[in-house]
């Protein structure tokens, strides 16, 4: 890994970033961080490197009786991999997206059989079956089902026939995940504010996109009115407090982030100068969430953070260019903090950012 860390380093100096990332040279202030082929050409190979490593792995599952103990390949045999089922899924939605908008990825054809072998039709049952086992109807709610979302739409936009043959094998899970959010999200009292896996305007985001792009009105429909009933009449959002020293997602930012889906563009600019008016301020500053040591599973949840935060802030500046576009300067500082992060040895780290940086550098203007 070695060369990896060359690379990060000569990818820094490209950008004429900082490490520390809070002073940011003009090059960085108006223009996002670009995906380059030679970027995703690196990153595809953390999620194609684990997406079949069965160990170490955190089934995090709720045992009936001892019948149910079982080796994650026996209990997950498309998302072993990878250390965690979420990770596995989000892991499979990278390689698919990187796919899609690099169709000469270095290493495609091994991408594309290991899709397919992940991803079979009988895999993908057992998949289903997993979540009707006892105790398992809640298993990664609504964390994992949003990735399943995610990279069922995702599957969804590619054009490519492979898709369409791993889009059918999805389609139980899918269709799975869908209905539960239809019976959960009535049943659900108060928002989860929290900045970790279980936040709900985060899973509520992803499938929010999902039920867009394939047209399923219903879960759309509730999504926006729980989303209202829980965030509209939202103020002054304490920025300040974020974040806690294990969050990867930030509270403030993943409600505007739904807020900004689900509401009209108008509507939506006076609900965030309510909820975060620091935000409108050309000078605003938020300094990148700062690790101590990446070999901690928990702590490097920070560079996650600084991931969500980007992407969060570059969906703003897209839709709304003028009033936040002072923010590029802001988003591009956090990513240039945690990039280079997240191509070592490190597997606390490397088994889940890579889709992280994607996913930001992917809602980049």
């Amino acid at each position: 890994m070695k060369n990896y860390q060359y690379l990060s380093l000569v990818f820094i100096l490209m950008l004429a970033c900082k490490s520390t990332a809070n002073e940011p040279s003009p090059a960085t202030q108006n223009k996002a961080i670009e995906l380059t082929l030679a970027e995703a050409n690196r990153l595809a190979a953390l999620p194609l490197h684990c997406m079949q490593e069965e160990y170490p792995n955190k089934l995090n599952q709720t045992l009936e009786n001892e019948s149910y103990l079982k080796g994650p390949r026996a209990l997950h045999p498309s998302f072993y991999g990878c250390f965690d089922w979420h990770s596995s899924v989000h892991g499979h939605w990278m390689l698919v997206s990187l796919l899609r908008q690099f169709p000469d990825l270095e290493k495609k054809d091994e991408i594309r059989q290991k899709l397919l072998e992940n991803m079979s039709r009988e895999n993908i049952k057992a998949e289903v079956a997993y979540f009707f086992a006892p105790q398992n109807s809640s298993f990664e709610r609504t964390y994992g089902w949003a990735w399943v979302l995610k990279l069922a739409e995702e599957i969804h936009l590619w054009e490519d026939p492979l898709a369409r043959e791993l889009e059918n094998n999805l389609q139980p899970l899918t269709d799975l995940m869908v209905e539960k959010y239809l019976e959960f999200l009535p049943k659900l009292i108060y928002p989860i504010r929290v900045g970790e896996h279980t936040n709900i305007a985060f899973g509520l985001s992803l499938a929010y996109d999902y039920a867009v792009t394939v047209q399923n009105e219903e879960l759309k429909n509730l999504i926006k009115t729980r989303s209202m009933e829980w965030f509209k009449a939202d103020t002054n959002c304490p920025l300040t407090w974020e974040p806690s020293g294990f969050d990867f997602l930030s509270p403030c930012f993943q409600e505007l982030d739904i807020m900004r889906k689900v509401m009209e563009p108008t509507e939506f600019l006076d609900w965030l100068n309510r909820f975060m008016p620091e935000l409108s301020k050309p000078d605003f500053q938020l300094e990148p969430g700062r690790v101590s040591d990446r070999t901690d599973g928990k702590l490097v949840h920070l560079d996650g953070l600084n991931f969500s935060r980007a992407w969060v802030l570059y969906g703003l500046i897209k839709d709304f260019p003028v009033d936040y576009g002072h923010l590029m300067e802001v988003a591009n500082a956090h990513v240039s903090y945690s990039l280079p992060s997240i191509v070592d040895d490190n597997y606390e780290g490397t088994h889940w950012l890579g889709s992280f940086a994607i996913y930001a550098l992917q809602q980049a203007p």
